[in-house]
């Protein structure tokens, strides 16, 4: 068995008897197997979770490393997009993880980006009501967002997220090594959640951000930045009951309406998210204390990802808000939307309206 490879970073997620660390670095895939044997050592069989465009890449890696560590692995393969994280898809993996002869000692491997990272989660979670899993997120996405916090679950048609629930990963192998082979379009996705991380939490991180949008700065230290946030905010409020972590929704309650009215898979999530932080941003500025300038760096920093601010006149307004009202984030009737008093400070808010939503729609539509 190959030798451990030392993460340039680790951050813990301290969750009790749920906690977990975070490795960060690059070439760290071959580490999994020595890392289940570590954290899992009453599991042998495992299926590894991954996609028709991650399996071909770094599917060998991975079974490599748990066979040598003595491991039983088997591969199980989704083709990749939006539209595998369904039930339908989640019915597939459960029956080859139970064909496989996976039992309450096994474990699985999410090896990809978001969509196999909640499917994975979302898997492991009901398989025999509950069995461990790793979490290998191979995108800039999950890397800072989606692999950390134990949220898992599926899209229906109309709503996403609507089915899943919570299921802390064993553990997290961030190998940037893996985001070599992204395509600059999912590259650049993922740095809407960044942002948005610096937007709600800590402003200090703009500058960095700016450094790695130029093509310079330590992308390794902005992901270890961004996943310390993230378990920061999930130790504080880990099953979103206390309004902490849900400011995480920052440009979100419209950034999932644009994206399934798009149909899933036409606008990357990211791309989805950028138009909602931008109509998120504009409504902190008319409702919160967020001053125009700093609404214009959030702008101003999502295009320089090349990410996109204005909305397409084909999406109907009435329509993003019926979408909209299936999201969790309405209670009652009433919008629970994240906005801005100052970069890095955000709270919940009970202000916004369906006008205001109607109004700023209209002004994203004309940016």
């Amino acid at each position: 068995m190959s030798d451990l490879i030392t993460p340039a970073y680790t951050v813990p997620v301290n969750l009790g008897t749920r906690s977990y660390r975070v490795d960060i670095g690059h070439g760290l895939l071959q580490n999994l197997g020595s890392i289940a044997n570590q954290i899992l050592t009453k599991s042998s069989t495992c299926a590894v979770i991954t996609d028709s465009n991650v399996g071909p890449l770094y599917a060998e890696t991975a079974l490599e490393s748990l066979k040598a560590a003595g491991k039983k692995p088997v591969l199980i393969t989704v083709p990749a997009g939006e539209a595998s994280k369904s039930l339908l898809s989640s019915q597939t993996v459960l029956s080859e993880m139970a064909r496989a002869g996976l039992d309450r000692k096994s474990f699985a491997v999410a090896l990809g980006g978001g969509v196999i990272g909640d499917l994975g989660g979302f898997c492991a979670s009901i398989y025999q009501r509950g069995i461990p899993y790793i979490q290998v997120p191979t995108t800039v996405l999950s890397q800072v967002d989606s692999s950390v916090g134990g949220k898992t679950g599926v899209n229906l048609p109309d709503a996403k997220n609507m089915v899943g629930n919570f299921h802390q990963p064993a553990h997290v192998i961030a190998d940037i090594a893996t985001l070599s082979s992204l395509h600059k379009r999912e590259w650049n996705e993922g740095f809407a959640e960044i942002i948005k991380h610096a937007c709600i939490r800590d402003a200090s991180m703009l500058p960095l951000i700016d450094q790695v949008a130029s093509g310079s700065g330590d992308l390794a230290d902005l992901i270890r930045w961004n996943i310390a946030i993230k378990a920061a905010v999930v130790e504080a409020d880990e099953y979103e009951t206390l309004g902490i972590r849900a400011l995480l929704n920052f440009g979100h309650t419209l950034g999932h309406a644009i994206e399934a009215a798009a149909g899933y898979g036409v606008l990357l999530h990211g791309e989805a998210i950028s138009l909602g932080l931008h109509a998120a941003a504009l409504l902190s500025v008319k409702l919160s204390k967020l001053t125009t300038t700093d609404a214009d760096r959030i702008i101003d920093l999502l295009r320089r990802f090349d990410l996109p601010v204005q909305l397409s006149a084909s999406f109907e307004t009435e329509e993003l808000l019926r979408i909209a009202r299936m999201d969790k984030k309405f209670e009652h009737g009433k919008i629970r939307f994240v906005l801005l008093s100052a970069l890095g400070s955000a709270h919940v808010s009970n202000e916004v309206t369906e006008d205001h939503l109607r109004e700023v729609i209209a002004e994203i539509r004309g940016a």
